[in-house]
């Protein structure tokens, strides 16, 4: 059974799945258009740092940072190996109700335009396209999309 809890970022497999993350958004997007927070960042008081686990094994990460306003989605990342088992969607659904918990009005995330499978994600959990918002500046890799919750 996945299990979705809070978790902190140093943990050794949490880490090697960010380190991971990093390493792909490096291939596949520019420096400038790369926005993942550091693992260090990951333990700000705004953050919402989530794990899934199976057993004692870390399947992905997903995060919550709690803005003016609003929730962003970051850190959404799921090893290779559990890939298409429900981790994905377990995550965001956390996040999302942590973001309920938090009385956020609305989530909003940035994500890679060559990153089909994350669209397929966000999309099929009511997440729509939207323009740039926050520090963000327009990319041309970048996709800006929202969820309202209320």
């Amino acid at each position: 059974m996945i299990i979705v809890a809070r978790g902190d970022p140093h943990h050794p497999q949490a880490t090697a799945l960010l380190h991971a993350s990093h390493a792909l958004m490096q291939s596949l997007f520019p420096p400038e258009d790369n926005f993942y927070l550091d693992i260090n960042d990951l333990t700000a008081d705004h953050i919402r740092f989530f794990i899934a686990r199976e057993g004692d094994s870390v399947l992905g990460t997903g995060a919550l940072a709690l803005k003016d306003g609003y929730g962003e989605v970051k850190s959404m990342f799921v090893s290779e190996a559990a890939r298409g088992r429900g981790v994905a969607d377990a995550l965001l659904r956390q996040i999302e109700d942590e973001a309920r918990a938090e009385a956020l009005p609305i989530l909003k995330l940035e994500t890679g335009n060559v990153l089909h499978a994350a669209h397929r994600l966000y999309r099929r959990h009511g997440f729509v396209d939207c323009g740039v918002f926050g520090d963000y500046v327009a990319a041309k890799s970048s996709i800006f999309m929202e969820k309202p919750l209320t």
